[in-house]
């Protein structure tokens, strides 16, 4: 038996993690980061258009603040997100960017001065002013009040992630790459760590440590068209579900990318239309301010990848091999921005597609179709992001339901979150460890390893008819087909009942090759069913959950139904021999909220069935905001006053902006 001993173990290597194991290591702790690949190829490089952050620098931004931010993260969420934690978001996004600015991260920057932007399809003139030359600069992006979002250029993950990492590296945090968690090790309900295989060896073995926290990412690859890198399937959740203790959060609440390049599935990020660029259809005609015409292109990521479905089903879509898509035209920008702004997406296009998207007319249209992209459902935690029910495992970054983005996530927010929460729980975590000892006996540890050596010569031992890259393909295309974009309760039900049998059929398979080492098959044998668990939690809550509510778009009941849906889901398994997820729910309450449920903005009014607690509310808010106002209190201590939140370090102080506070 093989145990290595840490103080904070975290489990996987992209920005959130590397993020919060650097917090750990910084109070003292011996921190171990184990990761699927090399840390700087983790999935967080993929990540193109930028990080959501209040500065408030740019001509665009000005005027921007915490508050803005916040009543956008919210109302991008369509109310479901927990407001506490996105308050503690949106306050501590600011220092997390500065922080990344003086760890190397190259922001592209304000110049002083004239420069031409296309805004609604039409070139405009900024000017810039000189006192706020060499400030970190943003652009717009779908959903949001002002230009928030931070980037450099088109590589702003790979550029964060580089930084990140190296700062790890630099504080000796202990990275392991091409290690698998398998399962996680408890006892009367507390997380003491994970059995892990050597991807490269085959061996397992132990990690203990006086706390474990998962940030293993999203689970796109449940579907078969998604923007996520192959390593992201969704098993570091289902480890957690697994336990039987642990609970996951929203897990029906999946957001799909409008501008994935067809057939790829690679995204072409949000930036190209928070830069100017349009959606065309097969005429060649910009349909978006047809459905949305105060917003258009820059809706929220739920709401224009279901108009362009929407156009394409009423006729307008763009026939090819691959199926019917839409044309996404940046060249209006003009090759001089592309060329400098948007340079990994030129590639892209070139690489896969063979065009230049900065050549001008229909000749540079890239083809577009909206696909899987981001997970707002995870492991559910509180807000110091320590899970609800097993004490000692703490997540964070898309793996955690945390629960900044409710039903549907704004661009640019969930690369922020990735640091953000790294800042925020990775202090909470590190301050556990610090207060909790590793108390768990040797022979406990041996069970754990016992186990899973087991499972996998009982998997070796199998002897069916079954193959399981055919079930994974099935279950791949059955998400795509009855749980995607557009969801009805008949199509729902047969994916959960087909999801299930496919489960029991795991069972049912024959691994050809018996080596425990350089097995693929072997891999997907132990993977596959831990994916149909997650997608089972997904099609469930999504049965289950009668209204449309963000991302989540039941055809059969379409408005969102606050009355009785003002909730947030949990899925648990609580059997390892049952093969179906339980279902309960949390309540959302509306009498603490800082911003009561209201109509969103998109679409008709009046799709809404709504609680009557949200006028309540209301009225006890805009009371205090007004008695507040009259007694000359800032907006600081009207905040506080409506809703009170608390976070580690000194990260509560007030943020600095040019001009205003």
């Amino acid at each position: 038996m093989k145990i290595n001993y840490c103080d904070a173990l975290v489990i996987g290597g992209g920005l959130a993690g590397l993020r919060a194991a650097v917090a750990a290591q910084k109070k003292g702790l011996s921190t171990t980061v184990l990761s699927l690949v090399p840390v700087k190829r983790s999935h967080s490089a993929a990540a193109q258009g930028g990080m959501q952050a209040s500065l408030g620098n740019s001509k665009m931004s000005d005027g921007d603040n915490e508050d803005l931010h916040f009543a956008d993260t919210v109302k991008g969420s369509d109310w479901g997100c927990d407001q506490v934690v996105a308050r503690m978001f949106v306050h501590t996004a600011p220092k997390a960017i500065r922080e990344l600015a003086s760890w190397g991260v190259p922001w592209s920057r304000v110049k002083a001065g004239t420069r031409e932007a296309v805004i609604n399809a039409k070139k405009t003139t900024i000017t810039e002013e000189q006192d706020r030359h060499g400030l970190i600069t943003s652009r717009d992006f779908g959903g949001t009040k002002k230009w928030r979002t931070c980037y450099t250029a088109d590589a702003t993950g790979h550029t964060m992630l580089f930084g990140v990492a190296n700062e790890a590296l630099k504080h000796n945090v202990d990275i392991r790459d091409r290690k698998e968690a398998l399962s996680l090790i408890h006892e009367n309900g507390r997380c003491y760590g994970a059995v892990v295989r050597d991807l490269i060896t085959g061996e397992l073995e132990a990690y203990v440590a006086k706390g474990t926290c998962i940030a293993t990412g999203g689970y796109g690859r449940v579907f078969k068209q998604t923007t996520n890198a192959v390593i992201c399937e969704g098993t570091g959740a289902a480890i957690a579900l697994e336990t039987g203790i642990a609970t996951l959060g929203n897990m029906e609440a999946v957001q799909f990318h409008p501008t994935p390049i067809v057939p790829s599935g690679i995204l072409l990020t949000e930036g190209c239309r928070g830069d100017g660029g349009i959606l065309r259809d097969v005429d060649g005609h910009r349909f978006m301010p047809d459905y949305e015409p105060e917003k258009k292109e820059l809706a929220s990521r739920d709401v224009v990848s279901r108009r362009m479905i929407e156009h394409i089903r009423n006729g307008k879509g763009v026939p090819s091999p691959y199926g019917y898509h839409v044309w996404l035209d940046i060249s209006i920008l003009g090759r001089e921005h592309i060329e400098r702004n948007l340079r990994d997406v030129q590639e892209i296009c070139m690489i896969f597609n063979g065009i230049d998207p900065a050549d001008e007319g229909k000749k540079g249209w890239a083809p577009v179709l909206p696909m899987q992209h981001y997970s707002m459902g995870g492991i559910r935690t509180k807000p110091t992001g320590e899970s609800q029910n097993l004490n000692g495992l703490f997540a964070c970054g898309e793996a955690a339901c945390w629960d900044m983005h409710g039903f549907n996530r704004l661009g640019g927010n969930s690369v922020s979150e990735t640091v953000v929460a790294g800042m925020i729980i990775g202090n909470y975590f590190a301050d556990y460890c610090l207060a909790n000892d590793v108390t768990i006996p040797t022979s406990t540890v041996q069970k754990f390893l016992d186990k899973q050596d087991a499972y996998l010569n009982e998997i070796l031992a199998y002897n069916g008819n079954e193959d399981i890259f055919k079930i994974k393909n099935r279950m791949q295309n059955l998400m795509d087909e009855k749980v995607g974009i557009f969801r009805d309760g008949v199509n729902l039900k047969a994916a959960v009942d087909e999801l299930e049998d496919l489960l029991k059929k795991t069972k049912q398979i024959t691994v050809k090759s018996k080596e425990r080492a350089g097995n693929p098959e072997l891999e997907e044998a132990y993977r596959v069913p831990k994916m149909l668990k997650i997608a089972l939690c997904v099609a469930k809550g999504a049965l289950e959950r009668t209204e449309s509510r963000g991302a989540h778009y039941r055809e059969d009941f379409l408005k969102r139904d606050d009355a009785n849906w003002l909730n947030r889901t949990l899925t648990s398994w609580p059997d390892e021999n049952q093969t179906i997820p339980t279902i309960t729910y949390e309540p959302l309450d509306i009498m603490t909220m800082e911003l009561p449920p209201a109509f969103r903005g998109y679409g008709a009014k009046g799709m809404i069935i709504e609680h009557p607690d949200s006028e309540k509310r209301q009225a006890v808010v805009d009371e205090v905001t007004e008695k507040m106002q009259a007694e000359g209190k800032d907006r600081h201590e009207i905040q506080h006053a409506l809703m009170p939140f608390d976070l580690p370090m000194n990260y509560r102080e007030k943020n600095e902006r040019a001009g205003d506070l």
